[in-house]
């Protein structure tokens, strides 16, 4: 975690005490604008091997346990494990089911059993995590020899119609950052797990205006974590000017945001 008696590093990723928070408090709005969510975590399950049974599955940032139960559905003669950092997120998840057992947990220190899952399906949770090779060096040790990770995850060029439109109105940090596809590209390949597939596909969502856009990240609980970004209140000279810049590029269906996605299926070594 983050040593609060220090100032963050620039371009630090947020401290995840806040994402944890941020998101449990976000849990009861989360999935009424969670389509980009559901259409990435879907691609996700599609993009998992046809002979995969796994005896127990880990949904790993299991948020409001949507794809927890797609998975029991899935893989129903398996044992479902779903793990988040928001208790929030768990309180609103473990009355729905579709889970043996909702855990509070770190991905990057997973509370989980060496060679304890056969499949960790994590879909647009780890790009929170700061440390990612510990994620990956965690998936190995949790999965057994054959089992998979898959994970879905957002790369540089992820809302940089909001950021730029932002730069138009003050230098402050206004929009999450994220780790560069090739970063994703050389810890994949280091982790000491086998990469199927990995690649980065862009999402793009149109919307009638900035606000609707930016209420959608707060009801995510995704808006804007990052050291450096302002405090208090944004005045209204700043706020014009934001509208103005992002209604620059307007197109016929809306205001673009785009999501740069990457989609990842690694094995581990028999």
């Amino acid at each position: 975690m983050t040593d609060l008696s220090h100032p963050p590093l620039p371009g630090a990723l947020p401290d995840k005490r806040q994402v944890a928070a941020s998101f449990s408090r976000a849990a009861a709005s989360y999935d009424s604008v969670a389509a980009l969510q559901r259409d990435v975590g879907s691609e996700l399950l599609g993009r998992l091997p046809s002979a995969l049974m796994p005896r127990r599955w880990l949904d790993l940032g299991c948020g409001t346990g949507y794809f927890s139960r797609a998975l029991n559905s899935t893989f129903p003669q398996g044992q479902g494990l779903a793990l988040d950092i928001a208790e929030g997120m768990l309180s609103h998840a473990r009355p729905l089911g579709g889970a043996e057992h909702f855990i509070a947990g770190d991905a990057e220190r997973l509370p989980l059993q060496d060679g304890s899952c056969g499949l960790i399906f994590s879909s647009l949770a780890v790009q929170w995590c700061a440390d990612f090779p510990a994620v990956l060096s965690e998936a190995r040790r949790v999965l057994q020899p054959g089992g998979v990770l898959a994970f879905a995850s957002l790369c540089v060029g992820t809302l940089d119609e909001l950021r730029d439109s932002w730069r138009a109105a003050d230098a402050m940090v206004h929009v999450n950052r994220f780790r560069p596809f090739s970063t994703y590209q050389q810890q994949c390949a280091a982790s000491g797990l086998r990469v199927v597939s990995l690649e980065q596909r862009p999402h793009v969502l149109h919307y009638p205006d900035v606000r609707s856009l930016t209420h959608e990240l707060k009801a995510l609980g995704a808006h804007n974590l990052n050291p450096g970004r302002p405090g208090g209140l944004t005045g209204r000279a700043r706020i014009v000017a934001l509208v103005q810049a992002y209604e620059q590029l307007r197109q016929a269906q809306g205001l673009p945001a785009t999501y740069q996605v990457v989609y990842a299926v690694l094995e581990k070594p028999l």
